[in-house]
């Protein structure tokens, strides 16, 4: 058996996370947590669902007119979420 030198919860913790690429689905999510704090409450009252894969958040409301208005801010959401971020995650927001 093979001796490691030892090491603390964290830094395990971030050999797992860098090694599965589960860092990336870790902002992701949080990506998609964030909605509701850049959006305020009211908009927040008419999504549905929302959810991040592969660098595109998803977000289902439930008024065609607050999509239409939503998707000419697409650039500045996406701008507002990675700065809360730190880091560059979300792409694009498709909105269903």
């Amino acid at each position: 058996m093979k001796r490691y030198e030892p090491m603390s919860i964290r830094q395990i913790v971030d050999l797992v996370l860098d090694s599965s690429k589960g860092r990336n689905e870790m902002y992701e999510h949080r990506a998609a947590s964030l909605w509701t704090d850049v959006m305020g409450q009211g908009i927040s009252r008419h999504t549905l669902r929302r959810y991040a894969s592969k660098g595109v958040l998803h977000v289902h409301l439930d008024s065609a007119s607050l999509k239409n208005e939503l998707f000419y801010q697409r650039p500045a959401i996406v701008r507002a979420i990675n700065d809360l971020l730190g880091r560059e995650i979300l792409t694009d927001i498709a909105f269903h």
